[in-house]
């Protein structure tokens, strides 16, 4: 059985891609696109947000991602940097809610996990409520961490492709457009590369993210 399936994770992947998509289309309507909004998507109602495949990669590989919030470009002042601030928006919200996770797991742990593997295996003893919440903040940052990193990759239609567009020269649109188009099958053979080949790309960009993200959140209480 996947190590992913138990209540509290079930309950960090409601919360985490709530949030995640929720940000994309707040970010959109104050840039002026009410898509979001006018399909209902802009509520924290996680059942407005859940990709079958994606919530079904979360719970047996432990990341994945959800229904993406339908923008409209055509809204935006600028649309080459607004429609960057607001792929940013998912993954910046995930960030966010691990980090308030980490701070209030560092509350019932005296010594808070600094890696994915530590993270994973956290436990300990105590009361029933106790040991529920540990787990509860322990999987809220590893699904949230996961999310973002997941996300960040620079290849359609993750987040992390439009953010980089911002950067691209206009000259190089349409190549950059053609590369796009790439992206389904290029993430299809990530996941095959790794399933059937046994090179972790993937999991090496998203571990890698992740632990830096721990290491950050830890380093940045010890200064505190």
């Amino acid at each position: 059985m996947s190590p992913f399936l138990n209540p509290t994770f079930l309950i960090a992947i409601l919360i985490a891609l709530s949030f995640h998509e929720f940000a994309h289309g707040f970010v959109a309507k104050k840039f002026g696109d009410p898509t979001a909004e006018n399909q209902g998507r802009l509520t924290l109602n996680p059942i407005a947000h859940l990709d079958l495949l994606g919530s079904l990669l979360f719970l047996f590989v432990g990341f994945g991602w959800g229904k993406p919030v339908p923008i409209d470009p055509r809204y935006f002042r600028h649309p080459k940097r607004d429609t960057a601030l607001v792929s940013l928006a998912g993954p910046a919200s995930n960030f966010l809610l691990a980090a308030v996770s980490f701070i209030l797991l560092t509350l019932l742990v005296p010594h808070a996990a600094v890696s994915v593997d530590q993270l994973l295996s956290l436990s300990g003893q105590g009361s029933v409520v106790l040991v529920f919440f540990r787990s509860l903040l322990a999987s809220l940052i590893f699904i949230n961490l996961g999310l973002m990193s997941f996300n960040l990759l620079p290849v359609a239609p993750l987040d992390g492709s439009k953010i980089v567009q911002a950067f691209i020269p206009l000259r190089f649109d349409d190549a950059y457009d053609t590369f796009m188009r790439w992206g389904p099958y290029i993430l299809l053979g990530l996941f095959l590369t790794e399933a059937f080949m046994g090179l972790p790309l993937l999991s090496t960009w998203i571990e890698s993210i992740m632990n830096g993200a721990l290491s950050l959140f830890s380093m940045t209480l010890g200064w505190i």
